[in-house]
């Protein structure tokens, strides 16, 4: 075990709330998980010592100025959390059907659902999942009424500065026939640790429109993850966007245990420099007659590193489901890399499914071509790229978080150069 690792396990044993048979459990698993290492195929391509070598406070006091940035026409029900302290809650009165509280304040009733959602949609299998289940006493419980139909997206921001360990997590539940909205954003490019984990359980023919904006950059080292359970007839639409830093990871899972429920999952990561980005992807198909579409595309130049693990689980009784996961990339440099391993793993007889990836440099014909047409060749360059992930940016069904987003990605590929 890493002496962080150690750290963290003594902090948790000083932990005592009305989770506390749920953090009990997995404090037992984590005192007997394994520290991973380059053999470890989930960890190989991350350098998690930096984790480790890494100190900082890991109580922080909350920065009260850190400004939040306003989404223009968003409209969104705003909670911040700085430094893994939740500053910012929702006041007033909330649409009738929704329910936000935090950890501290859930009343009775939010408690006992929260207890059966809290660590169990989240495989166990996540060594930092398992910390933040002992050490998030930060974080909030968003709770969606039958036939409720939320039309202000809820959005949760964790702001990370200098120098500090947070650890924050979200718990959501969406009845039967509900719809509603919810945006997790990350941002900071100070030296900083944090783990952010959210679940969420989509009750029968609900619908969920998910985001995920991992937009730190830097010193920041991040670890975290989104992970869904879908009833019958469930529908999950989530989209997914980072950028790299000295170290960032997410793992997403998806599990569908209702039949007919469709999960479409569209990501995107952009590195520069020497930064690192590693997603993973877990899909159960564990009953018959479920959808997974997941397209993930990323660009990466100078130094940088894109890890991507997409992983498709067909149970044995998983008949009539259909799956697709597609990964493509495009490289920018001879130094940049690209680690991709798509997975299907298949135990029914009657399923369609199908995966792929690609890695290849941006075409310098057609780079070459618009220079000659009067295109410098940064803007040719943004024109491209832009190009590249511009169709799953156009298939967000907010628009007004895609008009906020496609300018940082324009500013974004302004600062990669082909090389």
């Amino acid at each position: 075990m890493s002496n962080w690792l150690e750290g963290a396990v003594t902090r948790a044993e000083l932990v005592s709330d009305w989770l506390a048979p749920q953090r009990q459990t997995s404090l037992a698993l984590l005192r007997e998980a394994q520290w991973p290492t380059r053999k470890t195929e989930a960890w190989k391509y991350l350098p998690i010592n930096v984790w480790d070598r890494t100190e900082l406070l890991a109580e922080a006091d909350a920065a009260s100025d850190a400004a939040v940035e306003t989404i223009e026409g968003l409209n969104s029900l705003d909670l911040v959390f700085v430094n893994g302290k939740l500053e910012s809650s929702l006041s007033g009165d909330l649409p009738a059907g929704l329910t936000v509280v935090s950890l501290a304040d859930a009343s009775a009733d939010a408690q006992a659902w929260a207890r059966e959602t809290f660590t169990a949609v989240k495989p166990e299998r996540h060594l930092f999942g398992l910390v933040n289940d002992v050490l998030a006493t930060q974080g909030v419980l968003i709770d969606v009424a039958d036939d409720a139909v939320i039309e202000q997206p809820v959005r949760i921001v964790n702001v990370l500065t200098q120098g500090h360990e947070s650890h924050t997590r979200v718990l959501v539940r969406l009845g039967k026939n509900a719809k509603a909205s919810v945006v997790e954003q990350f941002v900071g490019n100070q030296r900083s640790k944090n783990t952010g984990f959210a679940e969420y359980k989509i009750g029968e023919s609900a619908y969920l429109e998910h985001y995920r904006f991992a937009l730190q950059t830097g010193e920041s080292l991040s670890i975290g993850g989104s992970h869904f359970e879908l009833a019958t007839r469930a529908e999950l639409n989530s989209s997914l966007v980072g950028f790299g830093s000295t170290l960032q990871r997410i793992d997403v899972d998806v599990t569908h245990a209702g039949e007919h429920a469709f999960a479409k999952l569209n990501a995107i990561y952009l590195l520069d420099g020497k930064e690192l980005f590693d997603l993973h992807s877990t899909i159960e198909h564990a009953v018959p007659n479920g959808t997974t579409e997941e397209n993930v595309r990323g660009i990466v130049a100078d130094n940088s590193r894109a890890v991507f693990n997409g992983r498709i689980h067909i149970h044995r009784d998983a008949q009539k489901t259909l799956a697709e996961l597609n990964n493509r990339n495009l490289l920018m440099s001879d130094r940049a890399e690209i680690d991709t391993k798509p997975e299907l793993e298949i135990y029914a007889d009657d399923v369609r499914c199908a995966h792929g990836a690609t890695v290849a440099q941006i075409d310098k014909k057609a780079l070459y071509y618009m220079q000659t047409r009067g295109v410098s060749r940064s803007q040719a360059q943004i024109m491209l790229n832009f190009g590249f992930i511009n169709e799953l940016v156009d298939q967000m069904p907010n628009e007004a978080l895609a008009e906020w987003l496609r300018p940082q990605l324009r500013d974004r590929f302004a600062n990669m150069e082909v090389k």
